[in-house]
């Protein structure tokens, strides 16, 4: 029996000398590879993706941009099924919509003015590989987008401002590491896409695709630059455009963003935007994240809102077109 304590006290103070005598560089060196995010971490193979991702809500608003209007509105996460490695769920957004700046046109000639409500809905699914260093999504929905006209940016006098309704589909692929994050989408525009606003000027909602790619400067700074390709309003809106975003998670849930745009339709817009989420996921809590750097971008990207929800629009002159168009007919 003391030949046992004795054995276990030796082991005790052996085990003690052996890690006083740990280098405190390589202490450092091993924290720095934590803090870089290595997925062979156990602590990311270890995480019960059904405490990870949960129920959240919150709002969220913008101003307006490239054919998308000043909004503010809620949205909800929904996980349907949470599994060991994945997760199936509904988003949903309704957003009111408001008055475009004065004299600023959000669809380039007349301004959207009047409250409406517009709808987003995305159903998706969502994994991690076998590592947990990448998560993958698929997404699919349909968004709604009634508009409400008012005056116009062109000092033409125009009667009869309709409020018009429009509509989409739409897809995205996701990818996303603790660095680097990929977003493929497709919006496609389906019924009315193109409608008399006034008696002057016609709108038509836009067929987008494009192509994000976002890069972790900071666990709290996001940059990103996107290129898409947009196509509609009879052919006057079509041509390629570029975007770049950076956002910043000013506190768990709680992110800002600024965004710029160019595009020959409707020139280089300027927009801002935040979201808060009530319920996020613990791992984005300050303390946690010094814990488990590992788990933070990948697990927090299960259960994140889909990004590209609005249904763009692009109006032009519908009675110059028709003069020229009889013109070079005749």
């Amino acid at each position: 029996m003391q030949q046992s304590i004795r054995q276990s006290s030796a082991l005790a103070a052996t085990a003690a000398l052996a890690l006083a005598s740990i280098p405190f560089d390589a202490a450092r060196a091993e924290d720095a590879k934590v803090a870089q995010g290595a997925a062979e971490d156990l602590s990311v193979m270890e995480v019960n993706l059904k405490d990870a991702v949960k129920f959240n809500y919150g709002f969220q608003g913008a101003l307006q941009g490239a054919g998308t209007p000043n909004q503010a509105g809620l949205g909800a996460f929904i996980p349907l099924k949470v599994s060991k490695n994945s997760v199936s769920y509904v988003d949903v957004l309704v957003n009111a919509n408001f008055n475009d700046y004065g004299n600023y046109s959000s669809i380039i000639n007349t301004d959207v003015s009047g409250t409406t409500f517009s709808t987003s809905t995305r159903l998706g699914y969502r994994w991690l590989n076998g590592n947990r260093s990448w998560m993958y999504g698929v997404n699919a929905g349909y968004d709604s987008r009634p508009m409400a006209t008012g005056g116009d940016d062109t000092n033409v006098a125009i009667t009869n401002s309709q409020t018009v309704f429009f509509q989409q589909v739409a897809a995205g692929l996701e990818a996303v590491s603790n660095t680097w994050n990929f977003i493929a989408y497709a919006q496609v525009p389906v019924g009315d896409t193109e409608q008399q606003l006034n008696s002057v000027y016609q709108g038509g909602s836009l067929d987008t695709y494009g192509l994000d790619v976002g890069y972790s400067i900071t666990p709290d700074l996001r940059a990103s630059v996107g290129y898409y390709y947009q196509s509609g309003d009879l052919g006057t809106a079509n041509g390629s455009g570029v975007k770049g975003r950076l956002a910043y998670n000013l506190t768990n849930g709680l992110t800002v963003g600024a965004n710029l745009s160019y595009d020959q339709a409707f020139d280089t817009r300027v927009s801002g935007d935040i979201k808060y989420r009530f319920g996020s996921n613990g791992y984005g809590a300050p303390s946690i994240r010094k814990q488990q750097p590992v788990v933070m971008p990948v697990i927090q990207a299960l259960s994140t809102t889909p990004a590209n929800r609005d249904v763009r629009v692009h109006d032009w002159n519908y009675s110059n077109w028709c003069l020229i168009y009889s013109c070079i007919w005749n």
